[in-house]
């Protein structure tokens, strides 16, 4: 298999204006072939994607998703045009949208939004724990690399895996959408909330409360030691 080089993923991004991880993946399926990877990227939807990414998008809905009475999330999803934003593609996308916030909890949208001092933050805890690995020192950026790109599958969203099909991100469907309706989709912002979240909660008897929350009886406390045993019915 050819080797994909750092300057055959610029050169392919620079032509398609796709994602480097979707040029380094089509350029890895394709051989090393720019043009068959660009064709790739094409059938995906991803090139065409990408320079939509640029357009204005200023219309689009807000999507709620309520699980029981204790998670809430409210979402912004943008497009192009009031037409689209009316579809029912992309009012389930910003349903779906809503309802992966509220059962993965993302704190971001894209990795873009993380504040640097978060990141860097982050940085020195894997470095750290890359040290004391006891690998090589020259491995160290890589596995610090890797382990921050899994840290971003946790917590943005658009990076997440769909909790619907795990062969598929949030960002995929977004891209699989563009491609759809032709127009620019992004997700804007996002808030969840949680009942109950940040505030301090009693420390009840985990084994109590299961029992409550089943509608069995209370465990019955064991007698101190050298206390007599109740007598038997």
């Amino acid at each position: 298999m050819a080797d994909v080089t750092t300057q055959m993923i610029k050169d392919l991004r620079e032509r398609t204006g796709a994602g480097m991880s979707d040029c380094k993946k089509a350029l890895t399926e394709c051989a090393a072939d720019i043009e068959k990877a660009i064709e790739y990227l094409r059938k995906k939807g991803i090139a065409s994607a990408a320079k939509k990414a640029t357009r204005v998008a200023s219309e689009g809905t807000i999507a709620n998703y309520l699980h029981g009475a204790r998670i809430g999330v409210i979402v912004e999803v943008n497009c192009e045009t009031d037409f689209v934003a009316r579809s029912a593609d992309f009012q389930a996308f910003a349903r779906e949208v809503a309802l992966q916030v509220a059962a993965m909890n993302p704190q971001y949208v894209t990795a873009d939004e993380i504040p640097a001092a978060v990141l860097d933050k982050e940085r020195t805890i894997r470095l750290e724990q890359a040290r004391q690995s006891g690998k090589p020192e020259a491995v160290w950026p890589k596995i610090v690399d890797g382990q921050i790109a899994k840290w971003y599958k946790d917590v943005c969203l658009l990076d997440q895996i769909w909790v619907k099909d795990d062969k598929k991100d949030i960002r995929t469907l977004q891209t699989e959408l563009v491609a759809k309706t032709g127009e620019n989709v992004r997700v804007r912002r996002f808030v969840r909330f949680e009942v109950g979240e940040g505030l301090e909660k009693r420390s009840d008897d985990f084994v109590e409360e299961v029992n409550r929350q089943a509608g069995l009886s209370p465990t019955p406390a064991a007698p101190p030691p050298g206390s007599p045993k109740s007598p038997s019915v």
